[in-house]
């Protein structure tokens, strides 16, 4: 199963709010307008059968609206979109919150230090990690336009983490640290931890062949997960630009482009309706 595994999706009402703000924050030219409608039109031209949608509350009072939002979009497109919920290491009934969505069927959780201001060392985030880590994948924004001791999610804090929990699965996104590649090689970079991918998302704009062929040898290739951050980049250019590269053949593109499917499809959770009492 082909899986989009880093994507963004607004209401309508905030989707082009949002866009902008993503315009404005990354200077670029989003490819995508921002709602669920038009994520699903351009996933099904890059063939792409399933995508993962992220929703990351930007402030603690925004935990259980993002998290109803990505329950909604999960049931009502229970076919082509998987959805993660997020967590704020301010707010404090997040082990009630994790109770409710791990019951709706969410099976992962999205975190972005920089947008949801916080740092990833925050100590607040080790107890929710210790008790989320068994039923939930982390999807980890990592790395920015800085210097590692300047950065929220930077590649070495996110090392330490992985140290701490090694049963914690993460996907480290953007190749495990964004404008930071040398960084993620030196931190993260081999099969010193089991429980980590790294995604392919919003890394191809900026990679030479060489730097896209550097990142693709140095993790494990199993381990390696098709993204875009749409509504950033659009999955067909994404697609392309990825082999072309790397160099990669199509069984290896589609490889990449499948790795997911063990990670979250296998072993998907039901939701606590459909469970037997």
């Amino acid at each position: 199963m082909y899986i989009d595994i880093h994507t963004h999706a607004f209401h309508p009402k905030i989707a082009h709010k949002a866009v902008d703000h993503l315009n404005e924050f990354y200077s670029v030219n989003c490819a995508g307008d921002g709602t669920i409608a038009h994520l699903l039109e351009r996933e099904r031209k890059a063939e792409m059968e399933k995508c993962v949608v992220l929703c990351a509350a930007t402030a603690p009072a925004q935990v259980i609206p993002a998290n109803n939002y990505a329950i909604t979009l999960q049931k009502e497109h229970a076919d082509r979109v998987i959805a993660f919920g997020t967590v704020h290491p301010g707010y404090e009934n997040w082990e009630a919150e994790l109770n409710r969505i791990k019951g709706a069927g969410i099976r992962g959780i999205k975190l972005h230090p920089d947008f949801q201001s916080f740092w990833l060392d925050d100590p607040r985030l080790l107890p929710i990690f210790e008790a989320a880590q068994k039923d939930f994948v982390f999807e980890i924004h990592i790395g920015d336009r800085t210097t590692p001791a300047q950065n929220p999610s930077c590649p070495y804090k996110l090392a330490a983490i992985l140290r701490q929990f090694p049963r914690m699965r993460v996907i480290a996104a953007h190749f495990g640290g964004y404008r930071m590649w040398a960084h993620a090689l030196d931190a993260l970079a081999g099969n010193r931890f089991e429980n980590l991918w790294f995604d392919t998302s919003s890394t191809t704009p900026f990679a030479t062949p060489l730097l896209a062929k550097k990142l693709l040898g140095a993790f494990p290739r199993e381990r390696i997960l098709f993204g875009t951050d749409w509504p950033l980049y659009d999955p067909v250019e994404e697609r392309q630009r990825l082999q072309r590269l790397a160099s990669l053949k199509d069984a290896e593109m589609e490889t990449i482009m499948s790795n997911a499917t063990s990670l979250l499809c296998d072993s998907a959770p039901q939701a606590k309706s459909q469970l037997s009492h």
